[in-house]
């Protein structure tokens, strides 16, 4: 699954990191503990989670996510906003909670490592 495919399923909005839409995304990883993220995300997986601050980018941008979905009607920060742009890090916002987020993905064969 692509991150636009990934969008456009969940009716979500990419909001930042716009030019990666075409990125794959191998696998998912769901997580509010960053720790947690750096020591089980896989690169090319979704991180789904519902933090806003700069360092979902900085450990997406060290592990070489695909994407990150913000659920549950997160919002970031506008300096994360900037820095995913720049480190071209797709990021897809939704009203979906977590749990139907990481749901709706794993039906659709998106699993974990």
């Amino acid at each position: 699954m692509l991150v636009r495919e990934l969008a456009e399923f969940l009716e979500a909005k990419v909001v930042a990191g716009t030019t990666k839409v075409d990125n794959v995304i191998k696998g998912g990883y769901a997580s509010d503990l960053l720790s947690n993220v750096m020591s089980q995300a896989k690169s090319g997986d979704v991180w789904i989670t519902m933090h806003g601050h700069q360092n979902v980018v900085a450990v997406a941008s060290l592990l070489g996510l695909s994407a990150v979905v913000i659920a549950g009607d997160g919002s970031l920060e506008q300096e994360a906003l900037n820095k995913a742009d720049a480190e071209e890090i797709p990021i897809v916002s939704t009203s979906l909670s977590t749990f139907e987020v990481v749901g709706l993905l794993y039906g659709k064969g998106i699993r974990g490592a």
